[in-house]
């Protein structure tokens, strides 16, 4: 007689064991159609699982978070199945649930084609409408491995002989189709109604370039359509706002096979970069940083001390020379220990706080790079604060704080906060770790904030927060990170002298607010659709005349705005005016002014705003005023 504990904390008793199905029917017939799973004491499972003992029970439906993931895991298993049904000669290997969706690799010899996409779609469509009941059936390794053998399933034959000997596997059946995995999925394909085929691209067995190239099918699925129908809106939106596109259409950036993964910065690019570097600069200097800056290329020594030789070689670039190896640096931690091992140091100097606008060199793969959102080469705006344990919780609150505060000023102000824990390749001692998760947990607390835990995704050397800000069509990026180490000063020789007159290991924070400059001003780009505001845009204000009897009155009136500190482009080319006001719109300049026959008599000037907004005539000086207010509020301020 299981006695079921619901998550009200009510309890029910039954006389005899039952399913998940079972337990969703008794509470309602509305919760029974709505199920797609169960969890049982914390553990996902099926409708079918069976409850024999007492155990806390909740049904998992359409509304939670893992109620969509199953969704989209058992959409996969429906393109496989559809693509069976197709493509007889298919062979289905691996197929996960990722961000928004799905994707299920096939080894096919007749490539895939958008008219493809159309039939299997449309066949997966047909099989859900059927509603096929979707079985768990558990076998041994050697039957399902013979037994995929024996259909010419290769690929996922190799997978469950991986599978150590002895062990039983998981198999799930829908129809005529079988296929590993671990599950949960839904009871039933009719479970199954919104989905939509994206694209085909390539991909390598087992993701070794070595192995055999497959033909990758990516999907998305929801839970409902209105839900699809925004997802599809936002890819549209994205497309749009595509920083590569926008980078060329701007004159911003480029890049180009001669330097993968390096960016070349055009003056007005360059100028929203040195907006942003100089703003960060001001948050440095008003935060109690001192800003260093550390060599390029390191002995290989130093790496192999501070860890990074061992568990980040494969992300490094290499040299030698006079038979000494050195690697390109890739972070800049280890630098700044140098420095702050080149004098003794006092408790009474700590905390320590050095700002660098680091260069830094990742050997990332070819295939990850992806315009200056992934690149080879980019700059940190990294700090390292050099404390004893007992700061560890102030600094890291008044740091939680200055991220959040520096997002406002960038206009992101929806901000999602996540605490990443060790990971298996990790170095220090446990007791370490403990200290380090404990005391990023108590920051958070004291800054009033709520997060999510990412078990095994912290840095080698730490738990770290990260901060994830979300853009103007909802999508999120992560950027800042506070780490917590207790390893690398003290495998770098980094001590100070304490109050007892002893010598101690100081604990070092890594911190970052932007992260990657390269990549924030390609989600800036993004985010903006390249309408910048005005303080961060390359030209704030475009001056031009009517006819040339305006130009000297139109250069007079640029001369003043400049002056003022403002960016200022003129056009004084004799093209008619509304062809030059949409020429500088499609550039989305911030203000354009227009100076006539009668503005030049009256000492005024008309101004235009972005999105063809007329705000009426005015002086110089009043226009001067006006944007430099808004520039130094960085229109945040009405």
């Amino acid at each position: 007689m299981p006695v079921i504990t619901l998550p009200d904390g009510s309890k029910r008793e039954y006389p005899q064991a039952l399913t998940v199905a079972e337990v969703a029917a008794s509470i309602g017939a509305g919760l029974a159609k709505a199920a797609l799973a169960g969890r049982v004491d914390g553990v996902l499972v099926d409708t079918s699982f069976l409850i024999e003992r007492d155990a806390q029970v909740a049904i998992v439906t359409e509304k939670d978070a893992d109620g969509l993931d199953i969704i989209r895991h058992s959409t996969s298993h429906l393109l496989a199945y559809a693509v069976k049904e197709l493509f007889p000669e298919a062979q289905v290997t691996i197929g996960p649930v990722i961000e928004n969706g799905f994707y299920y690799d096939f080894a096919c010899k007749r490539p895939f084609t958008p008219e493809d996409l159309e039939a299997i779609e449309k066949r997966m469509a047909e099989l859900a409408k059927k509603d096929i009941p979707v079985s768990r059936e558990v076998w041994s390794r050697d039957k399902a491995v013979e037994f995929f053998k024996s259909i010419g399933e290769h690929y996922k034959a190799e997978l469950i002989a991986a599978i150590p000997q002895g062990e039983d596997v998981s198999l799930y059946r829908e129809g005529d189709f079988i296929d590993l995995c671990r599950g949960p999925h839904v009871p039933s394909t009719g479970k199954l109604k919104v989905f939509k085929l994206m694209k085909v691209a390539g991909a390598y067995w087992r993701g070794d370039q070595k192995n055999e190239q497959l033909q990758r099918i990516y999907g998305t699925a929801w839970a409902k359509k209105d839900e699809l129908d925004a997802y599809l809106h936002m890819l549209e939106e994205a497309e749009k706002r595509d920083h590569r596109k926008l980078g060329r259409q701007l004159d911003l950036f480029h890049l180009q096979e001669e330097a993968p993964g390096m960016v070349f910065w055009h003056p007005h690019g360059w100028t929203v970069w040195q907006e942003v570097e100089q703003y960060m600069r001001r948050v440095y200097r008003d935060n109690g940083y001192q800003e260093v800056r550390c060599p390029q290329i390191l002995d290989r020594s130093l790496w192999e001390r501070s860890g990074h030789w061992e568990h980040f070689k494969h992300n490094m670039f290499t040299t030698e020379s006079e038979s000494r190896d050195y690697a390109v640096k890739p972070m800049n931690c280890p630098g700044h220990v140098q420095i702050f091992n080149t004098d003794v140091r006092s408790y009474r100097e700590l905390p320590l706080r050095y700002g660098e606008f680091g260069s830094c060199h990742r050997n990332e793969p070819s295939g990850a790079l992806h315009g200056v959102m992934r690149v080879r080469a980019f700059t940190q705006d990294d700090g390292h604060i050099f404390c004893t344990e007992d700061q560890i919780q102030s600094e890291v609150t008044a740091f939680n704080d200055l991220v959040r505060e520096v997002y406002a000023d960038f206009g992101f102000t929806d901000v999602a906060v996540k605490l990443a824990l060790r990971p298996e390749g990790r170095v220090g001692a446990d007791h370490l770790w403990d200290k380090a998760e404990s005391a990023l947990r108590a920051a958070l607390t004291a800054s009033g904030l709520s997060w999510e835990e990412l078990p095994g995704e912290g840095a080698f050397y730490g738990p770290k927060i990260e901060f994830h800000i979300k853009d103007a069509i909802g999508r999120s990026w992560q950027c800042g990170t506070v780490q917590v180490d207790f390893s690398m000063p003290g495998r770098l020789g980094a001590e100070y002298v304490g109050e007892d007159n002893s010598r101690h290991t100081p604990v070092m924070l890594h911190r970052a607010i932007l992260g990657s400059l390269e990549r924030f001003i390609g989600i800036l780009v993004e985010n903006h659709a390249g309408a910048f505001p005005l303080w961060l845009a390359p030209v704030q204000v475009v001056v031009m005349n009517i006819s040339e009897a305006q130009t000297d009155y139109a250069e007079n009136v640029a001369k003043m705005l400049r002056e003022a500190g403002l960016r200022v482009d003129s056009d004084l080319r004799g093209e008619k005016i509304n062809y030059k006001i949409r020429e500088h719109s499609l550039l989305k300049r911030p203000y354009i002014v227009v100076v006539g026959d009668k503005e030049k008599a009256a000492g005024l000037v008309a101004l235009r705003a972005r999105g063809n907004q007329d705000l009426g005539q005015m002086s110089p000086q009043a226009l001067i005023e006006r944007l430099l207010h808004e520039q130094c509020t960085r229109g945040l301020v009405a």
